[in-house]
């Protein structure tokens, strides 16, 4: 195979040369997770995708929940599908989560303040949403510092774990609802099998591609995938 056909597959299977879907959703779920960091972009790399899809498009999408922003992979934003969040959460988190407590330890986190931030979390969004801005507002009014980082890793965290994620801003403000209020509860996958739907996915809508790209994309190790794979 050359290189130009691995362009051409890769271009065709990503969604870009063939555009066959036909909605935000569908997008979504055929490519696993899209990075949305970049909000705005993200937007345009769905409609880019999808034939008949504008930017109020991808913003009513979030808003009717057919796809969800936070943190399933790499500890970075991407979209996903709300049948998707929790199998990846559950397989993908803990590697980054291990991985941020030293950061946690120079801001003065610990697992006592991360319980306490949940338990004003359930309380403050119980039923509604809330800007950033108000979620640090509700932490500050527990006595819970969120000066400097702290208030950021304290919202990435619980979002990581499954308890918050992100509804459609308010103009440039991000706003947060509790995941079990936002997407339906759906039956946990063991391991090996959210490992298998993930490597599946990726492939089929990613490749011609390698394990070293799978683990790019993913953020695990290269010795997971190939128990799949082998």
């Amino acid at each position: 195979m050359t290189l130009s056909d691995v362009a051409r597959y890769r271009f065709s299977n990503q969604l870009i040369a063939r555009q066959t879907a036909r909605t935000p959703a569908e997008v979504v779920a055929w490519l696993g997770a899209m990075q949305a960091q970049d909000f705005l972009g993200a937007k345009w790399s769905v409609g880019l995708r999808a034939l008949g899809v504008s930017d109020a498009t991808v913003d009513q999408a979030l808003a009717d929940r057919t796809i969800v922003r936070t943190w399933p992979m790499r500890g970075t934003l991407h979209f996903v599908a709300p049948g998707d969040v929790r199998w990846m959460l559950a397989l993908l988190a803990s590697r980054v989560l291990a991985a941020s407590k030293g950061r946690w330890q120079s801001l003065g986190l610990n697992d006592n303040i991360f319980a306490q931030s949940q338990k004003v979390f359930r309380q403050a969004l119980h039923g509604g949403q809330l800007t950033r801005n108000e979620m640090y507002q509700a932490l500050e009014r527990a006595k819970i510092s969120t000066a400097g980082q702290r208030g950021y890793h304290l919202l990435w965290r619980n979002a990581q774990e499954g308890l918050i994620c992100l509804d459609a801003p308010q103009g440039k403000q991000q706003t947060f609802v509790l995941l079990d209020e936002w997407v339906p509860p759906a039956k946990p996958l063991q391991r090996e099998e959210a490992l298998a739907k993930l490597v599946l996915r990726y492939f089929v809508s990613h490749g011609p591609a390698t394990v070293k790209d799978f683990v790019w994309w993913s953020g695990l190790t290269g010795k997971t995938p190939r128990q799949v794979l082998r």
